[in-house]
C-alpha cells in the first residue's frame, strides 16, 4: 500500500497527492508517469510525475477532477493509502539545448514545472509560460517563479498575468528576435497543436509536446494511447510521453480524446449521487 504523506488542494478541480514510494522515487525523472489506482475495483489512472524526493522516499501527482475515479480518489486524505502506484513509466524528457522554452496550459503546468525546474537546475536558460483559464485555477506559479530565468503567466480572463493565451507571449518573444533551441509544449492538444504552429512559424529548431491519451496497461499492450507521429503509429506510454510536435497528427489526438466525455460526465455525476446518498445528503 502507498501511503498519501501529503495533501493539497489547489481548488475544487485540482489536487496535489504526495505519495509513500521509495522504490519510484529512486529512479523517477522529469516527463515521465505513474499508473494508480485508489482501490482494488478502482480503474487505473495515468498521471505524470509533478515532482519526487528521493530522500523522503515519495512521489507528487496532481490531478484533476473529471470523472468518476478521480472524483473517488478525492474523496482519500492523508494518511490513506492507495491501493496501487506504478511506475516510473515512459521516457523522461531529454534535458538538451541551453536556451529553453517551456509553455504549460492549466494542468499541464503540472507537468511542466518539474520540466522547467530539471533544466533550470541543469544550468539552462528558461522561459517559462503558463496559462490558465482564471486566477483561481493557477497552480504552481511561485516554483516556476523560482526555477525559470524569465516567468510569464497569463490567463484567458486576464485576472492573472497577462491576459490572453500562452501562444500570445511566445510569438510575441519569437517575433522579437528570441531565439530558443527548444520549445516544450504540456496542456491541452488544443494549445500544443496552436504552440506548434508558432513555433513553425518561426523556425524553431526543435518542437516537443507531451501526449496524454487515453491509456490503460503503460505497456503498450493494449494499444489506447496510440497516436500519429510522422504517418506511424506510436504508443505515448512506451515511445512517449514526449514527441517531436512537428510529427504529430494533432486533429487525430484531438478526435480520439472526445470518444469518452459524455460517458465521463456520466460516471461523474453518478459517484457524485452515490457519495452524496452515502453522507444522507
Amino acid at each position: 500500500m502507498y501511503k498519501i504523506v501529503r495533501k493539497h488542494v489547489f481548488n475544487p478541480t485540482e489536487t496535489l497527492f504526495e505519495i509513500e514510494a521509495p522504490e519510484i522515487a529512486k529512479k523517477a525523472q522529469p516527463g515521465q508517469f505513474v499508473i494508480l489506482r485508489g482501490d482494488e475495483n478502482a480503474e487505473r489512472i495515468p498521471l505524470t510525475v509533478g515532482g519526487y524526493d528521493r530522500e523522503k522516499g515519495t512521489v507528487t501527482v496532481i490531478f484533476q477532477i473529471v470523472g468518476a475515479s478521480t472524483f473517488k480518489l478525492n474523496q482519500l486524505n492523508e494518511g490513506d493509502s492507495l491501493h496501487d502506484f506504478v511506475g516510473p513509466l515512459g521516457r523522461p524528457t531529454e534535458i538538451t539545448g541551453e536556451k529553453v522554452c517551456v509553455v504549460g496550459g492549466g494542468l499541464g503546468c503540472a507537468i511542466a514545472y518539474p520540466i522547467a525546474k530539471a533544466f533550470h537546475d541543469a544550468g539552462k536558460d528558461v522561459t517559462s509560460i503558463a496559462g490558465f483559464r482564471t486566477k483561481d485555477l493557477v497552480i504552481l506559479a511561485d516554483e516556476f517563479e523560482a526555477n525559470s530565468t524569465k516567468f510569464i503567466p497569463c490567463s484567458d480572463d486576464g485576472t492573472y498575468g497577462r491576459k490572453g493565451v500562452v501562444t500570445g507571449p511566445l510569438e510575441e518573444l519569437l517575433k522579437n528576435g528570441e531565439k530558443f533551441d527548444k520549445v516544450i509544449t504540456i496542456g491541452p492538444v488544443i494549445m500544443m497543436k496552436f504552440v506548434t504552429e508558432v513555433c513553425k512559424k518561426y523556425n524553431v529548431p526543435e518542437c516537443v509536446c507531451s501526449m496524454n491519451p487515453i491509456m490503460i496497461d503503460g505497456t503498450g499492450m493494449c494499444g489506447c494511447c496510440r497516436l500519429t507521429v510522422g504517418g506511424q503509429t506510436k504508443f505515448a506510454c512506451v515511445d512517449g510521453p514526449d514527441f517531436d510536435a512537428y510529427e504529430v497528427d494533432f486533429n487525430e489526438a484531438m478526435n480520439r480524446g472526445r470518444f469518452y466525455k459524455a460517458f465521463e460526465k456520466k460516471a461523474y455525476e453518478e459517484a457524485k449521487c452515490n457519495l452524496l446518498k452515502k453522507e444522507g445528503k
